[in-house]
């Protein structure tokens, strides 16, 4: 199976185009951010930029990355906007954490705010915080909103032909770019029908994730909502509620009207209706 491309490899690639059309955004961030690899700090700082072309990206002075773990990799790019990246292993102890990081050498002036900076795959370092708080899948955007509000907007969201959750106590969640999100109390939802899945996924914004998939006689629907029972301080109206894809479903109306299907980052995964012996 190849690996997806990383996130970060996929900003910096459409860059020239996102930089063209509005222009990257960096700037300073005010928060102390520190990465850890096996329990040592290899980036702690206070001055480190944000910049961001379609999601963040920190960057950090070179004088406050661990310099002295790092080890060249053959790996060098060209990007025309930015110039030459040179890439970086880390080395921590017996274990070996490749292309962990990078740098743009000798950026252009238009990039010059990049110089003597380096920045890292989130995924490829252990752990990652903002001041004393854990941030999880990549930084927090300045710019990114989520306001919840409170609704009694008639939702009704139905798979296989039936109506499996039916409320008019929905909580509306608004997120920057995204369709609007429905979470719904339990008690409207046919919670009977939905069993808690191995799937866990992380918000920078939101928290950590259960997920549900929901059976119906002998179909099954996996992944097909799920639910916050801890999220961060920041966004507690959230906490239990339950919330359905609207790309996995057959339909969520609100009040009365069907809402159009979006196409998001999880229409191309939603997974397709399965028989309870498992295939597809």
């Amino acid at each position: 199976m190849v690996a997806p491309q990383p996130l970060e490899d996929l900003i910096i690639a459409t860059g020239a185009e996102a930089q063209a059309r509005t222009g990257a955004r960096v700037e300073p961030c005010p928060r102390w951010v520190r990465a850890f690899v096996g329990g040592i700090a290899v980036a702690d700082s206070k001055q480190a930029l944000t910049v961001t072309l379609g999601l963040p990206v920190y960057y950090f002075p070179l004088r406050d990355v661990r310099a002295d773990l790092f080890e060249t990799s053959e790996r060098a790019e060209s990007h025309p906007i930015y110039g030459e990246r040179s890439f970086y292993h880390l080395r921590i102890g017996d274990r070996l954490v490749e292309n962990a990081g990078w740098r743009f050498v000798a950026p252009p002036p238009e990039a010059a705010a990049l110089a003597d900076r380096v920045a890292f795959y989130w995924d490829r370092l252990d752990h990652w915080y903002e001041e004393d708080d854990e941030v999880y899948v990549h930084p927090r955007d300045p710019y990114h909103r989520v306001d919840v509000l409170n609704s009694s907007r008639h939702v009704r969201v139905i798979v296989g032909g039936e109506v499996v959750a039916d409320s008019h106590r929905p909580r509306l969640l608004f997120e920057t770019g995204l369709p609007t999100r429905y979470y719904l109390p339990p008690m409207d939802v046919r919670m009977d029908l939905l069993t808690q899945s191995k799937t866990v996924t992380h918000c920078p914004y939101k928290g950590r994730t259960v997920h549900f998939d929901l059976g119906l006689g002998d179909r099954a629907w996996r992944d097909v909502a799920w639910s916050y029972p801890y999220p961060i301080p920041e966004c507690p109206k959230i906490e239990n509620l339950v919330c359905f894809y609207d790309e996995r479903v057959d339909a969520i109306e609100v009040d009365g009207g069907v809402q159009p299907r979006p196409r998001t980052p999880w229409s191309s995964s939603s997974p397709s209706q399965v028989g309870t012996n498992g295939r597809t």
